[in-house]
């Protein structure tokens, strides 16, 4: 049981605003580049994720969602994704966000 609490201690988990959404052209999947807020000591990270069947864009900007901050980064499609975006399959196999329940301070840790 330590093992695994360790483990999970070693994942850093935030909260981050979307503050920009785009279209990734060439992408093998319909997908978007996200531009998140993470506070001020993370500050804005990029993040790619499949969202397009459920998320419009527009409506992705100004949302807040839970990232892992500190794994390392993947390069996708030509582009550094620093942040994984947090989400679960739906019924219909489309990502749906992990958000918290009410706005609280970009860059709190999930605990």
């Amino acid at each position: 049981m330590q093992d695994a609490l360790a483990a999970f201690a070693a994942i850093d988990i935030r909260t981050g605003t979307v503050v920009e959404a785009a279209p990734i052209a060439g992408a093998r999947k319909p997908a978007y580049r996200l531009r998140i807020d993470f506070g001020p000591t993370l500050g804005v990270r990029t993040s790619c994720a499949q969202l397009t069947q459920r998320y419009d864009m527009q409506a992705l900007v100004g949302k807040q969602v839970l990232g892992v901050v500190n794994l390392p980064v993947k390069r996708i499609t030509g582009i550094s994704s620093e942040v994984l975006t947090l989400g679960v399959l739906d019924d219909a196999g489309a990502v749906v966000l992990v958000v918290p329940a009410a706005r609280v301070a970009d860059g709190s840790r999930l605990f």
